[in-house]
């Protein structure tokens, strides 16, 4: 019921017919092309045809599946999911290598995008907050590889992250006063480590009064206060045209009267407009960066701030007036996400590193009228 030349009949039924391809149409052009009279055998030919022309085919239970946050092919028997028991390898599979080419190409077009011999990868949104990432033979020599991203929004707060024991009551009550004293703070670490999360929680602390304005790649924070405001960016179309960077976003941003600026993720040249606006009165900044370790955030920022054609001494100069604090998130074997490291920005020399120095942060809470909790 789901042999090739049949997919490739439907296949060409609906794409002659011009209509939206939804569960009826499947099981319209199933009906007709395959004579299966049988109700029974209808559901399960169209259950089977949907998964190969609807959303993301037999991918979807897993992507729609709570906590799931990757969905990876790595071969047409070899599908992976990680969530919060960790990554593992799951029961689906697919027909053959073709069966995961066409759902690779498939989900790229739903993109806006073409992935073919000339362009044979991809990276792009989905519908649905899903971040695709595809790559087609002979640059994937094992063949087709699809990687899916979910991304969720984050909703707890301070006070269920403390809960969940992601730190504890004096991190609890140092990260209050960091946020009520507005220094500006990067959120670090690993992918999946839990920076968003922690970030959503400290802006759901800012006092009602301010206004936040975000900018983000994905529409991941959503903080419960009164004032934020989120622009998200775009990418090109698929002639090139219309895209939208973090960094036009920043630009924007700063026009908005915002009491803090907020880079959901900083990964680009947007760094250097960032910085700027930190330098000129907008205190309490705050964002997340990629870095496996608070020590190696100055070398990050470095790397980053290049793109946009900053200097690496303009950069440090910036730098240690910008940031205070750095927060660092690590997740452990057992997949729980703790908060492991409280770090602070200081210049020495030239160049700006990180130190743990509970005095520094504490002279610096002193600075701005907030007692320190230890």
């Amino acid at each position: 019921m789901n042999s090739p030349d049949l997919v490739n009949r439907v296949r060409d039924r609906l794409a002659g017919s011009g209509a939206a391809i939804t569960r009826a149409e499947v099981a319209r052009a199933v009906r007709e092309e395959s004579g299966i009279a049988g109700h029974d055998d209808i559901l399960v030919a169209t259950d089977r045809m949907t998964q190969e022309f609807v959303g993301a085919g037999p991918l979807e239970p897993l992507l729609r599946a709570d906590g799931t946050t990757d969905v990876l092919v790595t071969a047409p028997d070899q599908v992976w999911c990680d969530d919060d028991r960790g990554l593992r390898r799951t029961d689906v599979t697919f027909a053959n290598e073709d069966a995961v080419r066409r759902l690779a190409q498939r989900l790229a077009l739903a993109c806006g995008r073409r992935l073919d011999d000339a362009r044979p990868f991809v990276d792009a949104w989905l519908p649905g907050r899903v971040r695709l990432h595809a790559v087609l033979p002979p640059i994937a020599a094992g063949g087709t590889c699809i990687s899916l991203r979910v991304l969720r929004p984050a909703r707890h707060d301070l006070a269920s992250l403390h809960a969940l024991g992601t730190f504890d009551d004096t991190v609890h009550d140092t990260l209050r006063a960091i946020v009520e004293a507005r220094l500006a703070f990067v959120v670090t670490g690993g992918t999946g480590a839990g920076k968003t999360s922690l970030l959503n929680a400290l802006l759901g602390t800012v006092s009602p009064g301010e206004r936040i304005v975000c900018v983000e790649d994905a529409a991941e924070l959503a903080p419960t206060h009164p004032q934020f405001v989120r622009l998200v960016s775009r990418p090109p179309n698929v002639e090139g045209a219309g895209e939208v960077t973090l960094a036009d976003l920043v630009k924007q941003g700063l026009r908005m009267r915002p009491d803090r600026l907020v880079v959901g993720e900083v990964r680009g040249a947007e760094v250097c407009h960032l910085l700027n606006a930190l330098n000129t009165g907008h205190d309490g900044g705050a964002g997340t960066l990629h870095a496996n370790s608070p020590a190696e955030v100055p070398a990050r920022m470095e790397a980053l701030a290049a793109l946009g054609g900053l200097p690496r001494a303009a950069l440090h100069s910036q730098l240690s007036a910008a940031f205070h604090v750095v927060l660092h998130m690590r997740r452990e074997r057992d997949g729980t996400r703790r908060l492991t490291d409280v770090g602070v920005l200081d210049r020495a020399g030239d160049t700006v590193r990180v130190i743990h120095h509970r005095d520094r942060l504490k002279s610096l809470l002193a600075e701005r009228g907030v007692a320190a909790p230890w």
